[in-house]
């Protein structure tokens, strides 16, 4: 037997998928995201990259302790704990800005920094507004904002949204998260991400438009930007082959 499912582990407190062997490409999901986000990703690059996919504890931290800070400290305490060096980072919305964050932290441990969609300069959370518990017209509507094609937002995609949103602890959470991002601007640091960086932004984003990425080409020395046309805020899900393409690209050349 071998799924998704048998991949997952749960050791030292840390749930994630490890898949493949050679050098590690670790994953990181946006605020609502989760693990299956990066199938396509995982799936591709697995042949010839250990890729391992944390999942973020943003449910589980007390929120008065909640921020990009403390997600940023779990996923340096994560990276200690498997005892991975010359790590190819790669981050989605939230995930990206906690990326940004450590590659700043520990340098001696970031190879290669792959951003897509990602927060800390501007984002317009969930187009504008936060989700309103129990209405699923409302959620189903929002989660279809997320992409250039609404069919990309499945059933099951926004179950997981609704299902998510049903908790008034995970809303206080998910807010807490996205007041923290929204103060950590980086844009007096990102002259010091001084690592390889691919900027991979679909071309119709609504959350971080174009712009925002235009922003970190300027602002990170050694960044690519690349746009992927008729895709919105997760390339890796909209547009995987293209985007697993670039990405690959990437990676061999640097």
């Amino acid at each position: 037997m071998n799924n998704r499912f048998t991949m997952l582990k749960d050791k030292n407190g840390f749930k994630f998928l490890d898949k493949g062997e050679g050098e590690p490409l670790i994953l990181l999901h946006g605020l609502i995201g989760e693990l299956s986000n990066w199938d396509a990703v995982s799936d591709y690059f697995s042949e010839g990259y250990r890729v391992i996919i944390p999942a973020l504890p943003i449910y589980s931290i007390p929120v008065r302790k909640l921020g990009l800070e403390t997600l940023t400290d779990f996923l340096e305490s994560f990276v200690d704990f498997l005892a991975l060096d010359d790590i190819n980072l790669m981050g989605n919305s939230l995930g990206g800005h906690i990326g940004l964050i450590y590659a700043l932290r520990r340098r001696e441990k970031v190879k290669r920094l792959i951003l897509t969609g990602s927060s800390g300069l501007f984002e317009n959370s969930m187009g504008g507004s936060y989700p309103k518990r129990g209405n699923y017209e409302y959620i189903k509507e929002r989660t279809e904002y997320t992409f250039y094609d609404p069919k990309t937002a499945t059933k099951a995609l926004v179950d997981h949204v609704f299902d998510t949103m049903k908790s008034i602890q995970n809303c206080l959470s998910i807010v807490a998260i996205a007041k923290s991002a929204q103060r950590n601007n980086m844009s007096r640091e990102l002259h010091a991400v001084t690592v390889p960086t691919l900027l991979v932004w679909g071309l119709n984003d609504t959350i971080t438009p174009p712009y925002v990425a235009h922003e970190f080409d300027r602002l990170i020395p050694n960044a690519t930007l690349r746009f992927i046309d008729e895709c919105c805020h997760a390339p890796m899900m909209e547009q995987p082959n293209k985007f697993n393409q670039l990405v690959a690209s990437f990676l061999k050349k640097v």
